[in-house]
């Protein structure tokens, strides 16, 4: 589902060549052109998998588009959902995000795991800081924080484990205690 980054052809085309050479039967779901009924076609697959852009506009189309709903029954299902970025984030009940052009915010999200999520934790200037200083102010809920090319792997609403492609990534459950992160 790439509907935070607007669905881009060159985003479809390099996720289908990707998953392709995995062995996979790729779809898309759209928004931006002619979306299909929505609960056949997400109940349907076995992995949903979210791209990364704008997680406050992505949220505003679900909700719109009542997927929100279709995806819990899904992931009640067994359907594995998974996905980078604003796709990592919007499972939880908070991310951290940077859809707003003033800087990283909070953002209340679908809420299907508990706490905050903060992708890109070392890879982008700003973000351990911001989530330092947001948690120390009881800003944003305890949760956890992944570097890139690092995943986190739940089983229901628990950490199974995390998992990576590059040696020495990691990812961390994160809370502040006595003001201190």
């Amino acid at each position: 589902m790439p509907t935070a980054s607007g669905e881009p052809d060159h985003y479809v085309a390099s996720f289908y060549a990707a998953f392709l050479k995995l062995g996979c039967r790729p779809s898309v779901l759209t928004f931006f052109k002619r979306t299909p009924e929505l609960r056949s076609f997400l109940l349907q697959q076995d992995v949903i998998y979210v791209g990364g852009g704008n997680t406050k506009s992505l949220l505003a189309v679900w909700r719109d588009w009542g997927v929100a709903e279709i995806l819990h029954e899904a992931w009640q299902s067994g359907i594995v959902l998974t996905g980078v970025s604003a796709g990592a984030i919007c499972w939880f009940e908070q991310g951290l995000t940077d859809s707003f052009s003033d800087g990283l915010r909070p953002l209340a999200c679908l809420g299907f795991l508990p706490g905050s999520c903060c992708p890109h934790y070392d890879g982008e200037a700003e973000r351990r800081p911001t989530l330092h200083r947001l948690l120390a102010a009881e800003q944003i809920s305890p949760g956890i924080a992944i570097e890139d090319w690092t995943g986190v792997h739940f089983r229901d609403k628990e950490i199974y484990k995390a998992i990576t492609a590059k040696r020495g990534a990691c990812a961390y459950t994160v809370r502040a205690v006595y003001g201190s992160v």
